[in-house]
Parts: structure tokens; sequence; C-alpha cells
């Protein structure tokens, strides 16, 4: 039974998420102070995260920045905000979705299935290029290696460098990348893939290998770079 962790000060809203997510078969923990979210993920581990941005001591960006430190969780955030750039910042630091108030609890729910359902175990463990400078896809532990070096992305972002990796010839628009990792996210526009890339490209450059290995191409879209490993 999946363990969802729902972070959220306003107790009225989290009374209505915890009925939605116990009634449809989850196990629920409540927390409101943002200064008790880390500890509590590192001692418990839970399957997803529902985080509110405006919390009390820490809020819930920088909550999230801390657990990505150690854990690749999935992490839906909820906010009053609707600039599109508010959204842009919490994608950035590496939420795998994000929801405005006020939502809709069942759609809540549907949207962490369909993250725990990529998140699952898949038959095809790994796989890799047949070159020195191999890159590897553990699609069971949702993570890319270069060179043995594990990039550290997040679900969402391992689920871009895969669309892009099977597919190295051919160039996706935002709104076809969008569409394959978020199919059901009604909030967000395709911009947000550029802040998925962007994030990519950081890590690459960290571990000391080209960005351009997510190539752009000039008003088309993206697409993987095999040339640029070396």
């Amino acid at each position: 039974m999946p363990q969802i962790l729902v972070v959220e000060d306003d107790l009225d809203i989290a009374e209505q998420v915890l009925l939605f997510f116990n009634a449809s078969g989850f196990t629920t923990y409540h927390i409101t102070d943002g200064s008790a979210v880390v500890s509590w993920v590192k001692a418990n581990k839970p399957d997803a995260i529902i985080l509110d941005v405006m919390l009390p001591n820490l809020d819930g960006v920088e909550c999230m920045k801390q657990i990505r430190a150690f854990s690749m969780v999935p992490i839906i955030m909820v906010t009053a905000k609707v600039e599109e750039a508010d959204r842009l910042k919490g994608l950035e630091h590496g939420a795998d979705d994000y929801v405005c108030k006020p939502f809709s609890g069942a759609e809540l729910v549907m949207r962490v299935k369909a993250i725990l359902r990529r998140c699952a175990p898949v038959p095809v463990i790994s796989e890799a290029i047949n070159s020195p400078a191999a890159i590897c896809l553990n699609e069971d532990a949702l993570e890319v290696e270069i060179k043995g070096v594990s990039l550290g992305l997040t679900k969402v972002e391992f689920d871009v460098f895969k669309l892009l990796y099977k597919a190295p010839k051919r160039v996706f628009s935002r709104q076809q990348i969008l569409d394959h990792i978020q199919p059901n996210n009604f909030d967000i526009t395709d911009r947000v893939i550029d802040s998925h890339i962007k994030n990519i490209r950081k890590k690459l450059k960290n571990l000391q290998f080209s960005p351009k290995i997510v190539a752009s191409v000039y008003g088309a879209g993206y697409r993987y770079d095999e040339r640029q490993i070396n």
C-alpha cells in the first residue's frame, strides 16, 4: 500500500486531501510544519509527497531542495500562486508535478497514481550503448550513468532523457515531450520542459560531461546527440 506524505498547514485543505487518498487505499501521513519534513522523509521514506509551498518555519521549495540532496521520491508541489514563473521555480528545483489551489482532490489522486505507475519497475532493467563511453539507462532504479557515473536525475528528468535517448535522430518539440512525461497535466505550459532540460544539462556539466548531449534544435525542440559523448 503506497505511503503518501501530505505537507499542508491549512487543516481544512489537508483534511480533504487525506480523505481522498485514504478512500483510494493509500496510507497517509500529515505534517504542518516545514521544519519537520526533511527528517521525517529520511526516517520514513514515503512513496510520494504532496508539498505545499507556503509553510511555517521552512517553505516547501527549501524542503524540496533538501530532500533532493538524498532522495528522488516523487514530489507534487501545491500552491496558491498561479504565475508560471513560480511553477517553473518549483520544477527547476526537482518537483515532479505542480497543482494550484483550488484543486480537485480526485485529480490530485489521479496525478499521484500516474506518477507511481511511471515509477513502477519495468521488465527491462538496463541497456547500454556498446562503446567505451557507454551511457547506461537503469530503468528499474531510474538512473542514467555515463562512464559509470550516475547523473542523479529526478523521475521527470529521467523520463525526458530516456525519451530523447531512445530516438537519437528524432527532434521532439516541447509539447511532445510534455505530452509524454506528464499527459494529465493541465496547469503548466510546454515551457516547463526548458527547466527540465536546463537541470539535465547542469547535472551533465557538473560531472564534466558535455551539456550538448541534450541538443537544442532552433525553433523545433530537443534531441539526443551521441556525438557529444567523449
